[in-house]
């Protein structure tokens, strides 16, 4: 019945300044419309999956963690050095794959992902 995700919407306290930092950090470009469309790429996936209220995996007041998948996580932490955007979460290897995570203007945690 599902054929995929249609979108990832939330609210905001400064639509410009979020849109200008995931643009800026994330390479993101924000249309006119105040989003993006991410088109599926071969080898793209996407994980839906729940976690109990208390799980640590991340602060248990961030309802939703947003999870992006990139090309080379090597290149992309030079990126965030370069424009001075710390780690939240240095780099981790597992099963999976790397993980690292950074924090938006906000205050919500993001994760990135090379699988």
């Amino acid at each position: 019945m599902i054929k995929g995700f249609g979108g990832i919407f939330w609210r905001t306290r400064n639509l410009e300044a979020i849109k200008k930092w995931y643009s800026d950090v994330l390479q993101v470009e924000i249309e006119d419309w105040n989003g993006t469309v991410i088109k599926p790429q071969t080898g793209n996936e996407t994980i839906f999956s729940f976690f109990t209220e208390n799980d640590s995996y991340f602060p248990t007041e961030q309802q939703v963690m947003l999870n992006f998948q990139v090309y080379n996580l090597d290149e992309t932490i030079k990126h965030l050095e370069q424009i001075g955007v710390p780690l939240a979460k240095k780099k981790e290897s597992s099963e999976f794959g790397q993980f690292i995570w950074i924090e938006d203007p906000e205050g919500r945690l993001i994760e990135l992902w090379e699988k």
